[in-house]
């Protein structure tokens, strides 16, 4: 199997996780890095798609509401609408080369969403799909948000998992401009607190089956 670098960072801020993944598409399409799956959490923001205005009408808080409560809005260069990342949620961001045969932008969506959803299922949540809709679902509320770009066949962004999030801040925009649907996070659908380094664990067993690859703990080398 090909190795998947996995790379455990705590809290970064949103520019600076987007410039480390610029750099990352770039080293990896040199072949300097094997793919890479980054597990981190954000600062509280809200982050915009590239589709339209990007998903900024669908924010509903002043810009006064947003300044008292510390949180910053970005454009991204990924796919989707508008979304919320903050504490307690674990966002993932995989630079993966899908050549030379996995190059389906569907499959690779769906992969994600199976990823979430046998992650859910290790916390006996039953997770599903919604047609027409990506992400994982619990129900009618989504449990893990999807936004990707892939550009020559190399990945970056990726999904958004709710552990512990705070779920009012979604209420600050329509989430991915749905309107009719809600939000929830795994220590909700559960009704226990989920330590969340450990559904980091799940996620890169998770990931690695689903994907076909062999997770490399961060201090191995890659041969160069």
């Amino acid at each position: 199997m090909r190795p998947l670098e996995i790379r455990r960072l705590g809290v970064v801020r949103y520019d600076e996780a987007l410039a480390m993944q610029r750099a990352l598409v770039e080293e990896r399409r040199a072949d300097r890095v094997p793919d890479v799956l980054l597990l981190l959490q954000h600062p509280a923001v809200i982050t915009l798609g590239v589709k339209g205005d990007g998903g900024r009408a669908n924010i509903v808080a002043t810009e006064a509401r947003l300044a008292d409560l510390g949180i910053d809005v970005h454009e991204t260069g990924r796919g989707g609408d508008v979304t919320y990342h903050g504490p307690g949620q674990i966002v993932g961001y995989p630079i993966l080369d899908l050549r030379p045969d996995r190059c389906d932008v569907h499959r690779y969506v769906r992969d994600i969403e199976e990823v979430m959803i046998q992650v859910c299922a290790d916390y006996g949540v039953n997770a599903g799909r919604i047609k027409g809709l990506t992400g994982a679902w619990v129900g009618t509320e989504k449990v893990g948000a999807i936004g990707v770009r892939i550009s020559r066949w190399i990945t970056s962004h990726g999904f958004a998992f709710n552990v512990s999030t705070d779920l009012d801040h979604f209420g600050l925009i329509v989430p991915c401009g749905i309107s009719d649907r809600g939000v929830t996070s795994l220590d909700k659908a559960t009704g226990v607190r989920v330590p969340l380094e450990d559904v980091e664990d799940a996620f890169i067993r998770h990931f690695s089956e689903t994907f076909e690859r062999e997770a490399l703990i961060p201090s191995q080398a890659w041969p160069a």
